[in-house]
C-alpha cells in the first residue's frame, strides 16, 4: 500500500460523514429558524461558502481527532485493531503526530472566517469583533475535548467510565450541532442548545456500545469502561434509556415556549413534523434496545452488531430528520 493509504486510514474516512451531516443540518436548522439574522435575503453564496467551509472543517476536525486517539491507544490497538497503521508500522508516531497538527490547523484556522451576516464580506469577516467569532471557538472547545479524552496530561477520560462516553457525547453531540447552527445564526438563544442537548443525551449510550467488543484491549490498557466495571449485562440496562428518552425531547421542545421569548416554543421547526421525527426515533430507540438487551454477552462477541447499524442509521435519520422540519 502507498503511504497515501496508510494516511487515509488513519483518518478512518467512514467516521467523517457523521459530523459532515451534523454541521449541515445544524445550519439548515438555523436558517429555517425564528433566529436567522437575514430571513429576507435567505440563501446566499456567503451562507453557502460558509455552510461548505464549516463542513470540511468538521471531517478535519475529525480525521485529527481519530488520528490522536490511534496515537494514544496504540498498546490497546495491537490486542483490539491489529491492521491499524501505526500497529503494523506503516506510519511511524512521528507521521501520525505530524498528520493530527496539520488536520487540526486545517479544522481550527480557517472557522475565524465563519462569521454571520451582517459579516458578508471576507475584510467584515476578519475584522469582526471577537465575540462575533462563535464558530472558532465552538471548534476550539472540540479540539480541547478530543485531548481530554486521549492524552493522560490532561485526564484521559477513554479510561474513566462514564465520564468517557461524555466526553465524547458534548463535542460529537452538542458542540456539533451548536457548531453547524453557528455557520447561519448567532448561538445565544435556548434552541441551539436544546437540539444539541438531544443529540449529545443519545450519544452517552451510543459512544459506549464500541467498548463492549472492545474490553480485552481496554482493560490491558487501564480503561475502565462501563462493561469492564458492570459487566456486559449491566452495562448494556445503564445505556438503553439514552436510546429512547432524547427522542421524546424533540416533540416536547416543539410545544414548550422558550423561556427567552414565550411567544415561540424552543424548537421553531415545523411542529407536526418535529412531533412526527421523535416518535419515529423513539420507536426506533426502543427496538434498538431490544436488540440490545435480548442477548447483551454478543456485544462483546462481534464488532458490528446489529445494534451499532441501527445506532448509526438512527443518528442520520435524526439529522436529516431535523433539516427537513426547519426546511418546510
Amino acid at each position: 500500500m502507498s503511504k497515501t493509504s496508510h494516511y487515509v486510514k488513519l483518518a478512518r474516512p467512514f467516521t467523517l460523514l457523521p459530523p459532515l451531516f451534523g454541521i449541515v443540518s445544524g445550519a439548515i436548522c438555523a436558517f429555517g429558524s425564528v433566529h436567522n439574522p437575514d430571513p429576507l435575503s435567505r440563501l446566499t453564496l456567503s451562507v453557502l461558502l460558509t455552510v461548505a467551509l464549516g463542513s470540511l472543517c468538521a471531517s478535519f476536525m475529525n480525521a485529527a481527532s481519530n488520528a490522536i486517539n490511534q496515537i494514544y491507544d496504540l498498546e490497546i490497538d495491537r490486542l483490539n485493531k491489529p491492521n491499524r497503521p501505526l500497529v503494523t508500522g506503516a506510519l511511524s508516531i512521528r507521521e501520525a503526530w505530524a498528520f493530527t497538527w496539520v488536520f487540526y490547523a486545517l479544522a481550527l484556522i480557517p472557522t475565524w472566517l465563519v462569521v454571520v451576516y451582517p459579516f458578508n464580506t471576507l475584510m467584515a469577516k476578519l475584522g469582526a469583533p471577537l465575540s462575533h467569532h462563535e464558530t472558532f471557538f465552538v471548534y476550539l472547545a472540540g479540539l480541547v475535548f478530543t485531548f481530554v479524552y486521549s492524552a493522560p496530561q490532561l485526564g484521559r477520560t477513554k479510561t474513566l467510565g462514564f465520564l468517557a462516553s461524555l466526553t465524547i457525547a458534548l463535542p460529537r453531540g452538542m458542540l456539533l450541532k451548536v457548531a453547524g447552527w453557528a455557520m447561519v445564526a448567532r448561538i445565544a438563544h435556548a434552541e441551539p442548545w436544546y437540539i444539541g442537548a438531544v443529540f449529545g443525551l443519545f450519544l452517552i449510550g451510543a459512544s459506549t456500545t464500541k467498548d463492549f467488543a472492545d474490553m480485552e484491549g481496554d482493560r490491558a490498557g487501564g480503561c475502565r469502561t462501563l462493561p469492564i466495571v458492570h459487566g456486559v449485562r449491566k452495562a448494556a440496562w445503564m445505556i438503553s434509556p439514552f436510546f429512547i428518552f432524547p427522542w421524546l425531547l424533540i416533540p416536547l421542545g416543539a410545544y414548550l415556549p422558550d423561556p427567552q421569548n414565550p411567544e415561540h416554543p424552543i424548537l421553531t421547526g415545523n411542529s407536526q413534523l418535529l412531533v412526527a421525527l421523535g416518535i419515529v426515533l423513539t420507536i426506533w430507540g426502543a427496538y434498538t434496545v431490544y436488540l440490545l438487551l435480548r442477548d447483551p454477552d454478543s456485544l462483546a462477541e462481534t464488532e458490528n452488531h446489529p445494534s451499532w447499524t441501527h445506532m448509526y442509521m438512527m443518528m442520520m435519520f435524526a439529522q436529516v430528520g431535523f433539516a427537513v422540519a426547519y426546511l418546510l
